[in-house]
């Protein structure tokens, strides 16, 4: 019998809830039961795991494991999904091994239809929605509910390419097709590394590079206005505007200096280690083979962790970045406060700088 069965026919306790009734007494509320419903939707499908059927929406290519994890885990959404630079990540990693294990036996024609199933996410166009991937950041830390989100959509819409029907986990399974030579275990660590270095690389280097040359070029337009230096907001010795500038122009330097030397780390992917580290249930070369595809496809060097044992088990690198994350935000923060002191006014503040008026105020 299963553990659902023997739950659903032993007795449980009787503890019921008060509620006030509109006379101003009080009423027992009947004890409710765990269940799982789907939510308004024009149709479901039934999609099947370990644990029995569900109903899925018609419109989504999410399948049962996901439809639980919403029902488990119902945590502020959506404003607490799982952020879209993990999601894409997963893309990419899934497409990078679907590539590798067709050169390991995976049968091309499947493998092939996960890739263009996983260009989808990686792209955010097709088929493939944002809804399809609806759960929280609230979940286990080995992040299993986002990678069989990952595999249960990627699954349905290479079935779907294939001619299959969703729902059937034929011709393309999430757990034996998609889900190939990997666990979450080293799944989740390994999309950590990948969202965080892209994300550094293509959007938060570009901007503090574009920040530092606004300081440099403002340090050499005010080189030859003097003013009064300040210790502790009195007065001290002169210098000029172009040097105080100048000075927020390096903390910019080191800033990105302190971030780029945690991408090396942050380089290096625990794929291949599957549960634990040792590499059980996958191929010899198959984690070199998939940083490799991972690097072709994101266009940034990636390499497989020497020691997979510390890649799972640990995420020194991941907090090496948030560290050079925070000193670059106390950065910012002195500077801007600086501008803003410096700034205020215009009659009885100090009145130094004159800052652009963007908004009206009372």
């Amino acid at each position: 019998m299963s553990l659902i069965s023997r739950l659903s026919r032993s007795p449980l306790p009787t503890r019921r809830l008060a509620a006030l009734t509109p006379t101003g007494g009080f009423r027992v509320q009947p004890p409710r039961l765990f269940s799982i419903s789907a939510p308004a939707m024009s149709g479901t499908r039934t999609e099947t795991d370990a644990f029995g059927p569900v109903e899925v929406p018609n419109e989504r290519y999410y399948g049962a494991q996901t439809f639980r994890s919403l029902s488990n885990f119902k945590i502020n959404q959506p404003a607490d999904r799982m952020p879209e630079p993990i999601i894409k990540a997963f893309g990419v990693l899934k497409k990078a091994a679907a590539a590798v294990n067709i050169t390991y036996g995976l049968d091309e024609k499947i493998g092939n239809a996960i890739q263009q199933a996983a260009q989808e996410i990686i792209d955010g166009q097709g088929k493939i929605s944002p809804d399809d991937f609806p759960l929280v950041v609230w979940q286990t830390g080995s992040g299993t509910q986002s990678n069989m989100n990952a595999n249960e959509v990627i699954s349905n819409r290479a079935i779907e390419i294939l001619g299959g029907k969703l729902g059937t986990k034929s011709p393309v399974h999430p757990n034996d097709h998609v889900n190939m030579s990997a666990s979450s275990n080293d799944t989740f660590p390994t999309v950590m590394h990948i969202s965080a270095v892209l994300e550094i690389n293509q959007r938060l280097l570009p901007a503090l590079k574009s920040l530092h040359k606004v300081f440099v070029t403002k340090s050499q337009e005010f080189d030859r206005i003097i003013k009064i230096g300040r210790t502790h907001l009195q007065d001290a010795t002169p210098l000029t505007l172009g040097q105080e500038f100048s000075g927020y122009a390096t903390q910019l330097e080191f800033g990105i200096a302190r971030i780029e030397s945690t991408l090396p780390r942050l380089s290096l992917l625990a794929q291949g280690g599957t549960a634990v580290g040792t590499g059980l249930n996958t191929k010899i070369g198959f984690d070199i083979k998939v940083a490799e595809e991972v690097s072709k496809i994101t266009g940034h060097p990636f390499k497989t962790a020497p020691n997979k044992f510390e890649a799972l088990a640990a995420h020194d690198a991941i907090v090496e970045a948030s560290g050079a994350l925070n000193t670059l935000a106390a950065s910012l923060t002195k500077i801007a406060n600086d501008i803003r002191f410096l700034g205020s006014g215009p009659r009885c503040g100090l009145g130094e700088l004159n800052l652009p008026e963007n908004e009206p105020g009372i």
